[in-house]
């Protein structure tokens, strides 16, 4: 188990989360082996595990190479996103299968992922400009 998995499990010990969002793909364990270990925590905690890998990496090298400067910027990137207000933005990923809302800081440069869910999940939310 690698140092990060350990403070991780042993966090869900004493917070409670209102989600927790793992991929199955990581670097010594994959998502299954570190949800049993939180269940032995008595941590019930609703996991959403991320199986868009390649989707999730692509957007994020992509955004990770871009020089944004504005709105349209970010649409020559990506067909799939929508201004949704206060600066933040949501793209649509793996076919509108998962939905990523982040905010964008165009002067410095910077990306916030705010949300990572399911289509179902981005439905629920009521305000989405304070996430």
């Amino acid at each position: 188990m690698s140092m990060a998995d350990r403070i991780f499990v042993d966090m869900c010990k004493d917070i409670t989360f209102d989600r927790i969002v793992m991929d199955i793909m990581m670097p010594l364990r994959n998502g299954y082996e570190v949800l049993k270990e939180i269940r032995q925590t008595g941590n019930k905690t609703p996991v959403l595990f991320l199986t868009a890998k390649d989707a999730l990496e692509d957007w994020y090298t992509k955004t990770e190479d871009a020089q944004w400067n504005n709105f349209a910027d970010i649409r020559n990137t990506f067909n799939s996103v929508d201004s949704v207000g206060n600066q933040h933005y949501v793209f649509n990923i793996k076919g509108n299968d998962f939905r990523l809302v982040v905010v964008i800081k165009f002067t410095p440069q910077l990306v916030f992922i705010r949300f990572v869910g399911t289509h179902a999940e981005y439905n629920k939310i009521t305000d989405i400009s304070n996430l």
